[in-house]
């Protein structure tokens, strides 16, 4: 699927998928019953992921790495290797879970805050007709309670986990515990959950289009500003990475 020389952002790798294809391969594996782990990478991901060598490993270690965000296609076309779409995590869940047969997803959600789970799962259920809820855990759980959770989740029989604990957590953990939770795909879902719910709007599917959710989502919610600084800094990184790479290429 990433071909003989995948593309790396930052250090980060990103498969070359559309939501099509993405949806279709972890369509499969949830048939298969084949345990994997899917990474919806964004920028402010790329940028901690670039100074952050365990978080990097717990990335480029998924099976599936999806560009999440349009700062991610955006650097992929500065690095001259243009992905073909973004892939947005929530639209790739809701892809997938619209693409199986009715009752055939055995679905369990972790993260957001407490009772929030639950709107996500009525209003997941009630759109899908192939869902069906085995289980449901908030994410503000204390870390001597990880094996816990993940016992949770293997006894619930899972076969997609749609974890929202939100950056980086949520990629180590389902790296840590991977194999704990038994022969289920797992989704890094960040805020998704709280869509779900409610407790969230999405931007309108205008906004999305034109690549503006992030500022949708500013506008919305001034407290993501701090957040937002990490974007120069991914930018500058890109183009830095960008010359070297062409620099290289020249002296070959």
């Amino acid at each position: 699927m990433t071909g003989d020389r995948p593309l790396q952002v930052l250090g980060c790798r990103v498969d070359d998928v559309d939501l099509n294809s993405a949806s279709a391969t972890i369509t499969g594996w949830i048939r298969q019953g084949r345990r994997a782990q899917i990474v919806t990478l964004g920028a402010e991901m790329a940028t901690l992921a670039a100074r952050d060598e365990a978080y990097r490993a717990a990335i480029n270690g998924a099976d599936l790495i999806v560009p999440d965000t349009v700062g991610i296609v955006w650097a992929s076309r500065i690095l001259r290797r243009p992905l073909r779409e973004r892939v947005a995590g929530i639209d790739l869940v809701e892809r997938v879970l619209r693409d199986s047969p009715p009752r055939s997803v055995r679905t369990f959600i972790l993260g957001a805050a407490a009772g929030v789970a639950d709107g996500a799962a009525q209003v997941l259920g009630a759109r899908f007709p192939s869902v069906v809820i085995c289980g449901m855990h908030h994410g503000f759980f204390e870390r001597d309670h990880d094996a816990g959770v993940a016992h949770l989740v293997r006894g619930s029989g899972a076969q997609l986990v749609l974890v929202g604990m939100g950056f980086p957590l949520q990629e180590l953990w389902i790296r840590t515990y991977s194999a704990a939770l038994g022969d289920a795909v797992c989704i890094g879902v960040g805020g998704a959950v709280d869509v779900w719910a409610g407790r969230v709007t999405r931007a309108p599917e205008a906004w999305r289009r034109a690549g503006f959710e992030w500022l949708y989502r500013l506008v919305r919610e001034p407290a993501r500003f701090r957040r937002q600084l990490a974007l120069p800094r991914f930018a500058a990184l890109v183009f830095a990475q960008a010359m070297r790479e062409r620099g290289a290429n020249q002296a070959r």
